[in-house]
Formats: C-alpha cells, sequence, structure tokens
C-alpha cells in the first residue's frame, strides 16, 4: 500500500509540474524524499476526506446532485448547478444550503490546511435576457456566490479560498442534449493539495529546482 501511495504520490508531482511548476528528483536526495513523503501523507488526508463526504453526502450522490473525483488537481466535489442556481442568477438557492454546509464542515474539520479552489462553469447556451454580459461574468459570480457563502455563513477562513469562472470553455459533456447541458453547469469546489519547497540540506545545495520560465506561464 504505502508503494502504491509513494507511485500516486511522484504522478501527483509530474502533474503539478504540468501546471506551472518544475520538479527534477534525483536518487537519493533528501529534499526529494521529503516531498514524495509531504504529498503521500496528503493523499491519506485526502482520501479520508473524500470517504468522510462520501457518508455525508450519500443522498445527493445518489440523486446525482453532487459528483467526488479524486483528480490531478486535487479532490473535486462537483455539484450540478441547477441545486445551487436558477436559470441566469448567481443567487444561491436555499435548498442548496444543507449540501454545501456538509462540505464546509468537512473543510473545517477534517481539511482545515488545505486550500480550496472554487470553480464555475457553464453550458454554451449564450446569454440572452438575465443581465450578464457572457457566461464567464455568470460562471464567475457563482463561483464567488459559493465562496461567500462558505467564508461568512460557515467559517471557512478566507485566506484558504480562491475563484475562478470558466463559462463554457470546460464541459464535461458535449451540451448536445438537454442531459449533457445540465452536467456542464456545475461548481466545482476543490480541496488542494500543498506543494511546498523543503529546504535543501548541504549536500544538494548546488543542486537548485528550476523555476519555470515566465514566458512558459502565458
Amino acid at each position: 500500500m504505502k508503494n502504491k501511495l509513494l507511485k500516486i504520490a511522484v504522478i501527483g508531482f509530474v502533474s503539478i509540474a504540468l501546471a506551472g511548476c518544475t520538479f527534477i528528483f534525483q536518487r537519493g536526495r533528501r529534499s526529494d524524499v521529503q516531498k514524495i513523503e509531504e504529498l503521500s501523507k496528503q493523499l491519506d488526508e485526502l482520501s479520508e476526506a473524500r470517504s468522510l463526504l462520501e457518508e455525508r453526502l450519500s443522498q445527493e450522490i445518489q440523486d446525482k446532485q453532487v459528483k467526488l473525483e479524486m483528480m490531478e488537481k486535487g479532490l473535486v466535489i462537483t455539484v450540478v448547478g441547477d441545486l445551487l442556481f436558477d436559470s441566469g442568477k448567481a443567487k444561491i438557492r436555499s435548498e442548496a444550503y444543507p449540501t454545501l454546509d456538509k462540505v464546509a464542515r468537512v473543510l473545517n474539520e477534517n481539511v482545515p490546511q488545505f486550500n480550496v479552489g472554487i470553480e464555475g462553469h457553464t453550458d454554451n447556451q449564450p446569454i440572452k435576457v438575465s443581465g450578464w454580459k457572457t457566461n464567464w461574468e455568470l460562471s464567475s459570480a457563482r463561483a464567488l456566490s459559493v465562496l461567500h457563502y462558505l467564508v461568512k455563513q460557515k467559517g471557512v477562513a478566507p485566506q484558504r479560498l480562491s475563484a475562478n469562472g470558466y463559462g463554457e470553455f470546460h464541459p464535461v459533456a458535449s451540451n448536445a442534449t438537454r442531459e449533457e447541458r445540465q452536467l456542464n453547469r456545475r461548481v466545482e469546489i476543490v480541496i488542494l493539495p500543498q506543494v511546498s519547497k523543503v529546504k535543501k540540506d548541504k549536500a544538494a545545495s548546488t543542486e537548485a529546482i528550476p523555476e519555470m520560465p515566465q514566458e512558459n506561464l502565458k
């Protein structure tokens, strides 16, 4: 089991490198071993959080209102947008409060050390009468609504949270049918693994970890 976790950890670091940070592992380097052990520990904690969320959100998962996935970016809690919001709106529906409350409890009590990204997504239907300029504005407003609810109503530390709106441009289905568009209207609450540089020992002081060139971050 330990070897499996270490393997997953290495894969996790590779995926993080692709997202904007470069890591070079060398055999026997203490800082690399520490990084792998730390990420392995985090994966254990995220797995425990997933199990707890599966238990507390069992009805929502059964009703296909919520989905839990361990992905490269972290533990992803996907909430169907139609549960959270009325069409074209960014005000959270009262019916969604119990679901968000269950998530907030786990964030506060079980994984308080992890940062959380909130991502808003829409289908590809153009904005008509709701007043939003584009789906980007709508998805961003929805992500911020969830963020403000978690902070103001549930006490999640604001410094842990970030919000992004992706509009229609990260679909999980084709938008060809009503059911597929419903899948694309969603908010993803992502519990993010922490990646911090470990202090290098003197023997490894010449083996610097290079930063990603700025042109590659554009």
